[in-house]
């Protein structure tokens, strides 16, 4: 909850800061690379809980947790850097898709395990 929201209030600061009035999504080119940021964010998200969720039951709850975690310092990076550039968001970019791909075998292979083998 604390990342969305974080994403959200970056968002609101730079409205404030280059005068850009809801609902508007042109403007500053900073201002725009913020709005993409949290916007890429939010859309991940509920992809991402669902897998940690998954993954945490059927796989590992350690496993999960440390992947979710991961994930998540990933995913500020990503914000961080598409912020400044938005070639600054390629590295934690990958790395985050890596991590969900992680989460989704791990999901995989919990679910398997749990209703394929007794």
């Amino acid at each position: 909850v604390l990342f969305p929201a974080y994403f959200t209030m970056q968002v609101i600061y730079a409205r404030r800061k280059y005068k850009i009035s809801p609902p508007e999504t042109k403007g500053h080119p900073e201002f725009e690379r913020t709005f993409r940021a949290q916007a890429n964010c939010s859309e991940y998200f509920p992809i991402f809980i669902s897998l940690l969720w998954v993954a945490g039951i059927f796989f590992h709850q350690g496993v999960a947790a440390v992947c979710g975690l991961l994930y998540l310092y990933a995913r500020l990076k990503y914000f961080q850097g598409y912020t400044v550039a938005a070639q600054g968001r390629l590295g934690p970019l990958y790395a985050s898709a890596w991590l969900l791909w992680g989460l989704v075998g791990l999901a995989l292979a919990g679910l398997l395990a749990h209703f394929l083998w007794p």
